[in-house]
């Protein structure tokens, strides 16, 4: 996760127009929490400013949600996105993750790599996977298709557009149903020849 000025950043909201909320933390500063106002600049760095600072974890929390609401209401603008180290977890589900085998987003590198030595089902047995990363942010598209990563049902948003696809099998059946009926010639009797 992200570090700005000692303070290691623990969740942040991103809303739908690039502007938002950090909290952060910094167990040897005098004021050991901050919530902060972001954005990401031209370069895709995350810059800070107009930092709440003070010592009690549940108030600087709470301070965030605030901040967050009065922004939403003001601009009229929606959350787009949360981050938080470990919270979106993809699975491998190809092969083993090792060097090249994950994608490493500038400003997104993975928090967790996790290998199970073998192919195990994940997801309540809905597919099988050699090992899963976690990172902060979301990964795109393109990202997940090109290393093979599927996303877990548990991720911000992501489960929701898991939840409304039907599996593999629910699909072959119902393409089943709408087929329309083939005609079948007959076999000659093998009596006649």
């Amino acid at each position: 996760m992200d570090k700005n000025q000692g303070y290691a950043i623990l969740k942040a909201v991103i809303l739908e127009n690039g502007r938002g909320f950090a909290l952060g933390e910094c167990p040897r500063a005098p004021e050991p929490f901050v919530t902060w106002a972001c954005y990401d600049d031209e370069h895709g760095r995350r810059q800070y400013e107009w930092g709440h600072y003070g010592s009690d974890r549940d108030a600087l929390a709470r301070d965030l949600t605030e901040r967050v609401e009065d922004y939403q209401q003001q601009f009229s603008v929606k959350v787009a996105w949360v981050e938080e180290p470990g919270l979106y977890k993809y699975y491998s589900t190809q092969r083993p993750v090792d060097i090249g085998t994950f994608p490493k987003p500038s400003h997104n590198a993975p928090d967790e790599i996790v290998n199970y030595g073998q192919r195990v089902p994940v997801e309540g047995g809905a597919f099988l996977a050699w090992g899963h990363l976690t990172y902060t942010r979301p990964l795109s598209e393109k990202d997940m298709a090109d290393y093979e990563l599927r996303p877990s049902k548990d991720n911000p948003a992501v489960g929701k557009r898991m939840e409304r696809k039907p599996s593999i099998s629910r699909q072959m059946q119902e393409a089943g149903r709408q087929a329309p009926p083939s005609h079948k010639r007959e076999a000659p009797d093998r009596g006649e020849r």
